[in-house]
């Protein structure tokens, strides 16, 4: 699998009668430019997307991410969180799958070519094509281990993990290119 880019996504949805509009253009060119390690829920990519003065309406976010992940373009992850992250669909070598603290949601990637080899010698056995391999491993962290988790963490608990990468992890407003600008 390639890396999608703008005039690639459009060929692929010409091509099952769907077109490239500006929103799906502009939720591409986040998710291109986003960190390695992050992922974004439908509602975060709303707001970086007002924050950044480009309307794109909710509705229209759920659509699309939803569209671009049954393409194989997004990965859709099911996080501690309770509801969907979405992340670029990297192609091997980037794959990888992820450890989630069900307490504090801190979520570790971590690489393991034996699963994705394992699931490719599946698909093939059965004649199907891979889109995506992801294992997700629940876990707990060791902050709430040692506190007593589950039954001792008082209910307004939260890791300092997760405070001290929350005040750290505002997400870059990544600003478009002159060549994205101009098309």
């Amino acid at each position: 699998m390639l890396p999608y880019t703008a005039s690639t996504l459009k060929a692929e949805l010409n091509a099952r009668g769907w077109r490239l509009t500006p929103q799906r253009e502009k939720i591409l060119h986040v998710f291109q430019n986003l960190p390695r390690g992050n992922h974004l829920s439908a509602e975060e990519l709303h707001e970086l997307l007002e924050k950044r003065e480009e309307g794109v309406s909710l509705s229209t976010i759920y659509r699309s991410v939803k569209l671009m992940a049954r393409m194989g373009i997004l990965r859709e992850l099911e996080l501690a969180e309770g509801h969907k992250h979405y992340e670029l669909n990297q192609p091997y070598p980037h794959h990888h799958h992820h450890m989630v603290c069900v307490q504090c949601n801190k979520t570790i990637e971590f690489n393991n070519d034996s699963i994705l080899k394992h699931s490719l010698k599946q698909c093939e056995k059965e004649g199907l094509q891979l889109i995506d391999c992801q294992l997700t491993v629940t876990t707990i962290c060791p902050e709430a281990l040692r506190l007593g988790w589950p039954s001792a963490l008082p209910s307004n608990w939260s890791c300092s993990r997760s405070i001290s990468e929350s005040s750290s992890s505002e997400l870059p407003l990544v600003e478009p290119t002159e060549q994205e600008e101009e098309e």
